[in-house]
């Protein structure tokens, strides 16, 4: 089975999601968690994939000089992209309002960079979903903030909970993706990495 060819490489998940957590425990991955607190903080003139290829590499780059030669090191990152902008976590309940107001009856991408890096190289990729929301109503919207609370996720929202349930009418591209991870892409990586490289 493809997870045989995995039994030798220690995969490292430094992300304190636990969406992404349970997608690699749902793809049957033997994982360890290791986290560091970084500054998310990208330069300006950055956008779209560029900002979260760099953030997740600098997710990455933080454990330099710790790993060891049978570890592979996986950091990631989300980002809503809107009229673009970037749309990150919320910074509190207003923002989150703010954020679904501005999604409601649009089109927005959500890009996700996953890096990969082990003692000799670093590698990042990439993946975009186009995601419509029906018009929202301020109601619902509150209700939403209210009851899920979604200050931990990009664009103030979670496509599998009751917003994207009610919400959203199209998505074109992969659904995990949305969720924080594109699972096909990682595990796609996974399967023909080569450790010894």
């Amino acid at each position: 089975m493809d997870n045989e060819k995995l039994k030798n490489i220690k995969i490292i998940l430094a992300s304190g999601s636990p969406r992404r957590h349970q997608f690699f425990k749902d793809l049957d991955l033997k994982f360890e968690i290791r986290l560091k607190e970084i500054e998310e903080i990208y330069p300006e003139h950055l956008k779209r994939e560029l900002i979260t290829n760099y953030l997740a590499a600098l997710k990455a780059k933080v454990f330099e000089g710790e790993l060891n030669h049978d570890e592979l090191l996986i950091t990631s990152d989300t980002l809503v992209w809107l009229n673009d902008k970037a749309l990150g976590k919320p910074k509190n309940y207003k923002d989150a309002f703010e954020i679904l107001k501005s999604i409601s009856n649009q089109t927005h991408e959500v890009i996700t960079s996953v890096c990969f890096k082990s003692v000799n190289k670093i590698e990042v990729l990439y993946d975009v979903t186009k995601v419509t929301f029906k018009e929202l109503s301020d109601e619902q919207i509150i209700y939403y903030i209210d009851n899920y609370k979604p200050f931990d996720k990009a664009g103030a929202y979670g496509i599998q909970e009751w917003i994207g349930l009610i919400g959203i009418s199209k998505i074109e591209g992969s659904y995990t993706n949305v969720v924080g991870l594109p699972t096909e892409k990682v595990y796609n990586y996974l399967i023909n990495y080569n450790i010894k490289e």
